[in-house]
């Protein structure tokens, strides 16, 4: 009974911290202009991530962060990638990758490890394949689904945002994730410019959009492997006509 309560009281006493370090961190993420925060469990995917399987382990804890697209840019895409888009797009990755790094070294003065994950460093554009799945950490943070744009679906904001994360062994309050939501609507579908986007959306096919994306960059549109039309098109369900 004793050790009942005095487990009890450790359990009560390690959440008062997480919460306390969520409040904390999550202050320094708006600061530097971040839209969105969320913290996820990550003991159960670890294993997938691309990086040294000891390394992974270290950490038990994985921040999502991430920033608003702007709507006037997306607008200007029709049916493929152009210039001021893959400007905004690499400015946005800037604006990401530092952002995580000062959320991290935050992180790390306050006496934990904290490794941050660069928001587009592909392993392997085939399978676009990152170190770490943003949008699965996201979604675990419950920031929002995995559309079938096979991009993570905000209820807010759709997909018009991009994502970075940060992993730590921070004591952390957490999340839980959520399940598809995107219902009978299909924009994403009709517009996809690699016929890539099924109804189910088990049925992506990673084939045809990055064969897609390649084509556009062969043609000199973009100087990366990027599209953004189904970003354009998932605004948010409180914008859905």
């Amino acid at each position: 009974m004793l050790l009942t309560e005095g487990y009890i009281v450790f359990k009560m006493k390690l959440m008062q911290v997480e919460k306390r370090n969520f409040i904390t961190v999550e202050k320094c993420a708006l600061e530097q202009g971040f839209s969105f925060f969320g913290v996820a469990d990550i003991t159960s995917c670890r294993k997938n991530f691309n990086i040294d399987p000891k390394t992974a382990a270290r950490y038990s804890r994985g921040i999502s962060l991430g920033k608003k697209l702007l709507n006037s840019v997306l607008e200007t895409i029709k049916d493929q990638p152009n210039a001021l888009y893959f400007h905004h797009y690499r400015q946005v990755n800037f604006f990401l990758d530092r952002g995580a790094f000062l959320v991290a070294s935050f992180i790390q003065d306050l006496g934990y490890n904290a490794l941050p994950i660069a928001a587009s460093q592909i392993i392997d554009w085939e399978k676009q394949i990152a170190h770490v799945s943003h949008k699965k950490v996201a979604q675990l943070a419950g920031l929002g689904w995995i559309g079938r744009n096979n991009l993570l679906v905000n209820s807010e904001s759709g997909s018009r945002f991009r994502l970075v994360t940060v992993l730590t062994d921070m004591p952390l309050e957490y999340g839980e994730p959520l399940p598809f939501s995107c219902k009978d609507c299909t924009k994403c579908v009709s517009v996809c410019p690699a016929g890539a986007i099924k109804e189910d959306p088990n049925n992506f096919d990673h084939r045809a959009c990055f064969e897609k994306l390649k084509e556009f960059r062969k043609r000199g549109l973009v100087g990366q492997y990027i599209c953004g039309v189904c970003v354009r098109e998932c605004s948010g369900f409180n914008r859905l006509s």
